[in-house]
């Protein structure tokens, strides 16, 4: 590890989905976006969904690496950022078709039931439309 660099982990429940050396990492929390650079206080952070970028420093080369992630938190501690949320995604894996397919379903069941179905249900909905407009802009934020 580069003496300028933060260890950067994002797991899920079903395993790892990131792990690389970076120079900054910014995320959504439920208060707005951060950004964690090395030698940062120790904290907990709830996260929102919501966009991470990793930025790296390759070979001299600046890269940077966009992840749709849903809500969860983040540690940091000795410069490892450890990000815990139930889904993650990386830009270049995202099918935008998909999510778009995602977010006019959840589009059309906020439309058709407004005020006619169970607050549960229509939280779901919203959270699920929430999803799909994250993957489509990260997606679409992919260079």
């Amino acid at each position: 590890m580069s003496e300028e660099s933060l260890i950067v982990n994002v797991v899920t429940p079903e395993g790892t989905r990131f792990t690389h050396h970076a120079t900054s990492v910014t995320v959504d929390t439920v208060t707005g976006p951060y950004t964690v650079l090395r030698n940062h206080i120790a904290m907990i952070v709830p996260l929102k969904i919501g966009a991470i970028t990793v930025k790296r420093d390759v070979d001299g080369k600046k890269v940077t690496n966009l992840i749709a992630a849903d809500s969860g938190i983040l540690e940091v501690y000795q410069n490892e950022v450890n990000i815990v949320v139930n889904t993650a995604e990386r830009a270049r894996d995202i099918d935008i078709d998909r999510a778009k397919l995602a977010k006019e379903k959840a589009e059309k069941i906020i439309a058709q039931n407004s005020g006619r179905r169970e607050e549960a249900e229509m939280k779901r909905a919203e959270i699920a439309l929430s999803k799909a407009i994250n993957r489509i802009g990260v997606a679409s934020r992919r260079k």
